[in-house]
């Protein structure tokens, strides 16, 4: 039987990319987006319409924190799984505006919760990120580590909604799943990401600000693979309790709930300046680079051990920073009929 699927922040870079993933594997995909203009409103707008040109599909325009509509949703279509992407993102500007984080990111995931509650779903697959990690410097980072430390409200925010989901699936026996992406790049991506502004800049001839002296490492992800991953980790439902076995293979699987954390990232930190390289090569220009001390709430590396997502489906990221940036800048180069 054709199964359904909740995409939040279908319109969103990640949300289009793992909508279209589905429908393309024959899902019926129900997608939710604000459509909040955080930054380029044409860019959503261009993503959904390409969604909606498949027959199954179905777009709603609304915000997760709209009193009663995840619970309508989850009673009319009785999701087999939720993607739960919808998000308001990015460190830097949770410094400055954290009450929209409180409201898209702890609001809106116990509406989508309380939903799930009511209608329990197969598997309910939730995002966070590896700024929760923060201020740990043992690398790479592994799913069982300790995060008590984040550097950012952003990361604090994913950090409370791991602990909601948790919760959750201890009282309903929901299995859940949180995957910590790390640094996810490719075309259709954010403008106020690092490829994006730094190819945005080249281009236009004007200098790219470097943090930190350029003394920074990234785990860069595709995009592809990203999706890649999420879509293998579906049919991959948590199931309690953990055992002494599960435990000493470093599984993140809880004791007490059908929960766990899988880190999705290439497994191999990237120095920013071989980055900006990549960008630099693919563009054919070269960057005029403006040093900067680390700005506030940024960590110095981000590293995963990607060792569980390949227990778990079989595969991991493996896409080189060379041809996901390549692959970026030809996209961009299209797009903006540079």
């Amino acid at each position: 039987m054709q199964r359904t699927a909740l995409v939040t922040g279908s319109a969103g870079f990640i949300g289009y990319f793992t909508a279209r993933a589905l429908l393309d594997a024959g899902w019926r995909v129900v997608g939710l987006d604000a459509m909040t203009d955080y930054y380029d409103v044409t860019l959503k707008q261009r993503r959904q319409a390409m969604l909606m040109q498949s027959a199954g599909f179905t777009a709603v325009n609304a915000r997760l924190e709209q009193d009663g509509l995840l619970l309508d949703l989850f009673e009319k279509h009785r999701f087999d799984a939720i993607i739960h992407l919808a998000a308001q993102a990015g460190v830097r500007f949770s410094i400055d505006q954290p009450r929209s984080y409180v409201q898209s990111n702890l609001v809106g995931t116990l509406e989508l919760l309380e939903a799930a509650r009511a209608y329990p779903p197969a598997h309910t697959l939730l995002a966070s990120t590896s700024s929760v990690y923060g201020a740990n410097t043992d690398m790479p980072y592994r799913e069982t580590d300790q995060t008590n430390r984040q550097m950012s409200f952003y990361a604090a925010t994913k950090k409370a909604t791991e602990s909601m989901a948790h919760s959750y699936a201890h009282l309903y026996d929901l299995p859940m799943t949180m995957f910590r992406f790390f640094t996810v790049y490719g075309a259709w991506g954010r403008p106020d990401m690092a490829h994006f502004k730094f190819t945005k800049a080249i281009l236009e001839g004007n200098p790219i600000d470097i943090y930190n002296h350029g003394k920074m490492q990234r785990d860069f992800t595709y995009i592809d693979d990203l999706v890649a991953g999420i879509c293998a980790l579906i049919d991959a439902a948590p199931r309690r309790p953990a055992t002494e076995q599960d435990i000493a293979d470093g599984d993140s699987l809880s004791a007490v709930a059908p929960y766990r954390i899988v880190n999705i990232g290439n497994g191999q930190p990237v120095e920013l300046m071989t980055f900006i390289k990549a960008i630099e090569t693919a563009v054919g220009r070269t960057a005029e680079k403006r040093f900067l001390p680390m700005q506030p709430g940024d960590v110095p590396a981000t590293w995963a051990d990607a060792s569980l997502l390949e227990t778990l489906t079989g595969s991991r990221p493996a896409t080189p920073i060379n041809v996901g940036i390549q692959a970026f800048v030809d996209w961009y180069l299209d797009y903006y009929q540079v």
